[in-house]
């Protein structure tokens, strides 16, 4: 049985776990409930409308968007191409150099095309993109609109969260051994019912909350955990071509929709919808770098990389992520319930408002001990002056 003074201890750590993270948990909760319906949302406030085709119309060859872009802006590079798996739709990112994306990612701009037919459909800005909502939505929850250390102070804000939800479990034991479960005390003191509520609505969604406060912290990780990959395998795995000729100039590399075959052969059961080009400072100066994922809503978020030489067309290897990126992999739709489709999103959606309900109450609880125990020190301090008078007088 867990001592008094044991129970004070987790008591303070829940108390002031639960106060430091509550504000940052709050904005986190209110931005996720967008992020939940971010594919929704986006498709209302920027309707797409396709020329109408055969549901089974196949993607038009890569070269043809390459084509396209190069046509648009002579002088740029492709950074990558990206298939949308969702709409037919397929986004050719460009930049002036790869010098220039290295010094500053935000050069790159997108040009979206009709899948099928290789149309152009928005030509995108020669710099930059405006942000969208959902766009908005995700920097506040994930960095705070300032990158590595915003990501970082929002992980150690999940870490509390966690903290919080282990030590109030610790103290829900004691604190219903003599009630009922899913007891709520009307007609006594508000302070009393909210507590209640406070304790039946955590207790409910515990199972979620720690789901969700795990792989939150796993997502907040993920620039450093994809920072150490590239400075130990990847480096590693690099240092093998060091001293052979980089790849050509994009006009001389051989046919990037041949490479996707290749990598295609190699990944079966996988599906390739994106391609980092040679030169691209976040890929290989030697390789096609394709990202290959799993054709499945459980696989569909477990990605392998696929290195295509970017002088022969050959396969050169299929990159094996370590353990903590399928870690981090694995965590994202856990966190945002976005792999199940449109109910589990709902599910999502309102567990998210409970918890919100749960973090107000929290707060609340607080403010209501500290004015109870404002008001009983007021009332002793009036009874000492009271006792102290009497006695001057007498």
């Amino acid at each position: 049985m867990t001592s008094a003074r044991s129970l004070k201890r987790w008591y303070a750590v829940h108390k002031w776990s639960s106060l430091i993270c509550t504000v940052f948990l709050l904005l986190i909760c209110l931005t996720g409930l967008p992020l939940v319906f971010h594919e929704e949302i986006d498709n209302w406030l920027q309707p797409h409308e396709y020329e109408a085709l055969p549901a089974d119309t196949p993607t038009a060859s890569l070269e043809r968007f390459t084509v396209l872009a190069h046509g648009l802006y002579p002088h740029e590079v492709i950074a990558s191409i990206f298939v949308d798996t969702d709409e037919p739709q397929v986004f050719i990112w460009m930049a002036p150099s790869f010098a220039a994306l290295k010094a500053d990612p935000s050069v790159m701009h997108p040009i979206r095309a009709d899948a099928r037919t290789a149309k152009l459909i928005d030509a995108g800005k020669v710099s930059g993109r405006s942000k969208t909502f959902i766009d908005t939505m995700l920097a506040l929850h994930s960095d705070l609109f300032i990158g590595l250390p915003g990501e970082l102070f929002l992980g150690l804000m999940a870490v509390l969260f966690v903290v919080a939800l282990v030590s109030g479990v610790v103290l829900y034991g004691p604190f219903m051994k003599k009630l009922d479960f899913g007891t709520v005390r009307r007609g006594r003191a508000n302070r009393l019912k909210w507590l209640d509520l406070h304790n039946l609505l955590g207790i409910v969604t515990l199972a979620w909350a720690l789901v969700v406060g795990v792989t939150g912290v796993l997502n907040e990780l993920s620039t450093p955990l994809f920072g150490i990959w590239q400075q130990t395998d990847v480096k590693q795995m690099l240092s093998a071509y060091e001293g052979q000729a980089k790849a050509p100039a994009q006009a001389d590399l051989p046919s990037v929709q041949m490479a996707m075959e290749t990598a295609r052969h190699a990944v079966p059961g996988m599906r390739i919808d994106s391609v980092v080009f040679p030169g691209n400072p976040f890929g290989s100066p030697y390789h096609y770098l394709f990202w290959a994922h799993g054709d499945r809503t459980l696989t569909s978020r477990l990605f392998s990389p696929v290195l295509v030489d970017a002088r022969s067309g050959q396969l050169s290897d299929v990159v094996r992520m370590p353990w903590y990126l399928r870690a981090l992999e694995v965590s994202r739709p856990l966190h945002f319930g976005d792999y199940g489709g449109l109910p589990l999103k709902i599910l999502w959606a309102l567990l998210d408002l409970i918890t919100i309900i749960v973090l107000c109450s929290g707060l609340y609880l607080w403010v209501a001990r500290r004015h109870t125990q404002s008001a009983r020190l007021a009332q002793l301090a009036a009874a000492h002056e009271a006792i102290a008078a009497a006695r001057v007088s007498a």
